[in-house]
């Protein structure tokens, strides 16, 4: 029989559960995303007007940066707490914390009203949600994953991920909106602010739907464990050092699984309305129009490469999602280039089917990496600190190299070789699917890979 820990819940619960953590997420990418937009359209010359635009552009993708540097802070702090405190209850801070900074941005005063503090406030703001997603995503996740069961994990757990594409498709339909509404001289005056004052209203209801579910039953149990074993208690107060200890191969193979599906994204997403507009002569509402509904169509996707991982396992899916990203950069860049809406639309459709199967298998595969009581920190820290190398510097380095060689070679280069790294790093991971999360257990120094028990062995014990 099944242990209570591992026993499925009921279809209702875990539905709500996902749910959740699907709207949850949603607000806190909608936030953070809706700042990548902005900062490619409006915040270079709000907040720095005194520099050409391609160097504005630049300092604006910088301050954009820096919420990923922010990052792998809010993941230990977050995973640190998260694996003695609970996932809900970071979740519901996380989401204040996004929220929060995210309204404030929207009473920002700009530049030409105090000056450089504007940039400096501006900045402080950025950390803060990078600090709160930084503990957001392996949450999120986990509190699926972990009430879920094992053969249908990868689907269940890629709903929260798809809170990725719906907060880019928010964002950028709220932007794409007003854009078309509002005059060029309105949007910059005051237009801008109106997405970011409405974080407000969606963080009300993000923490009444968060606030309504239970705790993960994989962590309850673990908790009653470790209470039981006082001799261990040190290593149950320090979360980080038992994962750097006994799963530093995992954290290693989750940063380098994070590269490719984190650089191809903010390429795809957030650098191609700055190549659009200045290379391929596409107007700022085309190019916003083709990002919102290649997002509707990731959207659709992400649950469909979960719901395959659960048949041919995390790692095929995965390697597809890479190598096919690599093999669509020179088609991509060479279709944008045609100017037309059309080649447009197809050139990030595709470029987003193709990153959904990295990103989808990614919240199971990560989860399944962990032992529980390390499982929040693990997972944390080896996305969000991925990010600092991949996610962080992409559009920015994207940007430089569009600026220094006037083509995108080497951007497609670029991207190739983060997809390579990816590839590398999962084809040697071990494959993951069916595994039991109540009973993956810490592997030691040097023993390789965490023991771990099948979802099949645990329901004949």
């Amino acid at each position: 029989m099944s242990s209570p820990a591992t026993a499925p819940p009921a279809p209702s619960n875990l539905k709500r559960i996902v749910a959740a953590s699907l709207i949850g997420t949603t607000i806190e990418w909608y936030d953070f995303f809706l700042y990548g937009s902005a900062a490619a359209l409006v915040f270079n010359k709000l907040f720095f007007p005194e520099s050409d635009p391609l160097v504005g552009t630049l300092l604006s993708f910088l301050t954009y940066a820096v919420g990923f540097a922010a990052r792998p802070i809010g993941a230990l702090v977050f995973g640190h707490y998260g694996d003695r405190l609970g996932r809900k209850k970071l979740l519901v801070l996380s989401l204040l914390l996004m929220g929060g900074a995210t309204f404030a941005i929207g009473l920002l005063p700009t530049h030409a009203t105090i000056g450089s503090a504007a940039p400096v406030l501006l900045t402080v703001l950025r950390l803060i949600q990078g600090f709160a997603l930084g503990g957001e995503w392996g949450g999120a996740v986990l509190l699926v994953s972990e009430h879920g069961d094992a053969k249908r994990r990868g689907f269940w757990a890629s709903w929260p991920q798809t809170g990725a594409p719906a907060g880019q498709l928010l964002a950028t339909g709220v932007l794409s909106f007003l854009t078309a509404v509002l005059s060029d001289a309105a949007f910059g005056s005051w237009g801008w602010r109106i997405p970011f004052l409405l974080s407000g209203v969606l963080v009300i209801v993000g923490l009444w739907i968060r606030l309504s579910v239970d705790e993960s039953p994989v962590f309850r149990q673990a908790l009653e464990q470790a209470e039981a074993r006082k001799a261990e208690a040190a290593t149950e107060r320090l979360p980080l050092v038992a994962v750097l200890k006994h799963h530093w191969r995992d954290v290693l193979v989750a940063m380098g699984a994070r590269m490719a599906e984190n650089i191809s994204y903010y390429v795809i997403t957030a650098f191609i309305l700055v190549y659009a507009t200045v290379s391929a002569g596409v107007s700022k509402q085309t190019a916003l129009n083709a990002v919102l509904i290649a997002s509707a169509i990731h959207f659709a996707v992400i649950p469909a490469w979960g719901a395959l991982s659960d048949r041919i396992g995390r790692r095929p899916v995965y390697l597809i999602g890479a190598a096919g990203v690599a093999l669509w950069m020179f088609p991509f860049f060479a279709l944008i280039d045609t100017g037309g809406f059309g080649a447009l639309l197809l050139a990030v459709t595709v470029g987003l089917v193709l990153h959904g199967a990295m990103y989808a298998p990614q919240a199971a595969f990560f989860s399944e990496m962990f032992a529980t009581r390390m499982r929040y920190s693990g997972a944390s820290i080896g996305a969000q600190f991925a990010s600092v190398a991949a996610g962080a510097p992409a559009p920015l380095i994207a940007t430089a190299l569009l600026d220094a060689y006037g083509t995108s070679v080497p951007i497609a280069l670029y991207v190739i070789a983060a997809s390579l790294l990816t590839v590398v790093a999962v084809a040697a991971a071990k494959e993951t699917r069916h595994r039991d999360l109540a009973n993956v257990a810490p592997s030691g120094d040097t023993d390789g890979p965490a023991r771990t028990r099948t979802a099949e062995d645990a329901h004949t014990v």
